[in-house]
């Protein structure tokens, strides 16, 4: 029996951003839970996050085999997300990263630090915007227009945004020791994920890489769901 896929949205986001990719999973053979955390709005916010992550998995898969597979900014978190998992007696079986940020590492302990391992250039920016006082993030409609063309994408994604403010960004992340626990895949779909999709080849990982971009979940859910599930499979 094919292991139960947890869909896990960037704190950035909501679960609007999986689009039909959760109904394209179900046609391929596996039950799917799509948590949605939106009450993380103070800090320590990983921690709120993990935990309320953690809560409705046990509710919706409460003995389930799960393959976590974060989108974005919610991969950092997975590894605390699985050992919530293992507190509460149920298992992980894999782990996914779907254009995602890969968990801290000891020279790298925030996000923001995470954001300068993958484009050094982003982060500095991006440093200097949340030090002014403004949030990120910041998208207009016509930012996003060019890979969502279709409006109703569009507003479906903006709506669902949760722009931060620094201390969301310098907050020490939780350290993921003795991890990973479980087999890892990595599914990239952006050119601004070479870094981490290129370190996850080198941890011998299974990597897959689809020349879409960030949010093709919304716009390629079928395709996107084949490689998900052919990843999962093998891990």
């Amino acid at each position: 029996m094919p292991p139960t896929v947890a869909l896990l949205h960037s704190p950035l986001t909501s679960a609007a951003v999986w689009g039909d990719l959760p109904p394209a999973l179900i046609g391929s053979g596996f039950d799917v839970v799509v948590p949605e955390v939106l009450d993380d709005d103070e800090a320590p916010y990983a921690v709120h996050y993990i935990a309320r992550a953690a809560l409705q998995l046990a509710d919706h898969a409460p003995s389930s085999p799960l393959v976590l597979v974060a989108h974005s900014g919610a991969g950092p978190l997975l590894p605390q997300i699985g050992f919530a998992r293992h507190a509460a007696g149920a298992s992980v079986s894999g782990y996914v990263f779907l254009d995602a940020m890969l968990p801290r590492v000891p020279q790298a302990a925030t996000r923001l630090e995470l954001m300068a391992i993958e484009d050094k250039q982003f982060a500095v920016e991006l440093e200097d915007l949340l030090t002014s006082g403004q949030r990120f993030p910041d998208w207009s409609d016509a930012d996003l227009a060019a890979e969502l063309p279709d409006p109703g994408d569009r507003a479906m994604l903006m709506a669902g945004l949760r722009p931060r403010s620094l201390d969301f960004f310098t907050e020490p992340l939780p350290l993921p020791e003795d991890w990973p626990d479980a087999r890892c895949g990595y599914l990239q779909l952006s050119p601004a994920y070479e870094v981490p999709a290129a370190t996850a080849e080198r941890r011998g990982w299974d990597v897959r890489r689809e020349s879409l971009h960030h949010f093709a979940t919304l716009t390629h859910p079928d395709l996107v769901a084949r490689t998900l599930a052919s990843l999962i499979r093998e891990l």
